[in-house]
């Protein structure tokens, strides 16, 4: 697995503990920037993801990791905030296109708290897992939203007020699951210690059943290779 070197542009790396946000990692690794990942606990019903955020952390080499806790349970909306089932089951024609796994404005406010610490860094680099292939429905997932916030904070900061402007990178923007994992591997990413599950089971496996679930569980299909997180007798 690649690990983090001693040089390089210091660049913030959202880290959920996901495997897109994993992929990301090894990528600014690679592309020899210098990562501050950066987890946000927000209340997540899927709490295990700070775990293996923290695990991608260690197995990256990386040396600053920032878990800042930012509680959006008090606003709800969300099934993963709030006491709102789960989906088990792929959305029908005509249903509500944003899922209701969807947290209001979750993005907007991540790539706000990493804008802040970048300028405390004295970088203008953000690095997000965003994928707007798989995950359609989600409107802050998609280029508009990537570029729109680009510019934001680019205007909005005090950082604002010299060159260079604030770029928020998303080369996962165009590809699918199955893309990301070949590319994670081809990367030495240990998938291993990553979680997508949004509804764990109570002796802390993924559901199986989750879009979450589901998602991953085709990219690896895709893939042609083994997913290490869920078993063969997981259901999909």
């Amino acid at each position: 697995m690649t690990r983090v070197n001693g040089g390089g542009r210091p660049a913030v790396v959202l880290l959920s503990g996901g495997m897109d946000s994993a992929v990301v990692l090894a990528l600014a690794i690679r592309d020899n920037w210098f990562p501050c990942a950066l987890t946000i606990s927000y209340g997540q019903r899927h709490s295990v993801e700070i775990a293996a955020a923290r695990r991608l952390a260690a197995a990256f080499g990386v040396d600053r990791h920032l878990v800042l806790d930012f509680d959006l349970t008090p606003i709800g909306g969300s099934a993963l905030t709030a006491d709102i089932p789960v989906p088990k089951r792929p959305r029908a024609p005509g249903e509500d296109p944003v899922p209701p796994t969807y947290v209001p404005a979750r993005n907007t406010i991540f790539l706000s708290l990493a804008t802040a610490w970048a300028e405390v860094l004295g970088s203008r680099d953000i690095f997000i897992g965003v994928s707007a292939v798989d995950s359609a429905g989600y409107p802050d997932c998609s280029r508009d939203f990537v570029l729109s916030f680009e510019r934001l904070a680019s205007v909005g900061t005090r950082a604002s007020c010299a060159a260079p402007p604030f770029r928020v990178h998303a080369p996962l923007l165009e590809l699918d699951k199955s893309a990301t994992v070949r590319l994670g591997l081809e990367l030495g990413v240990d998938f291993s210690n990553t979680w997508s599950c949004y509804d764990p089971m109570i002796d802390g496996t993924p559901c199986g059943c989750c879009d979450a679930c589901r998602l991953r569980s085709r990219g690896f299909e895709s893939a042609g290779v083994h997913d290490p997180v869920f078993s063969l007798e997981t259901p999909k």
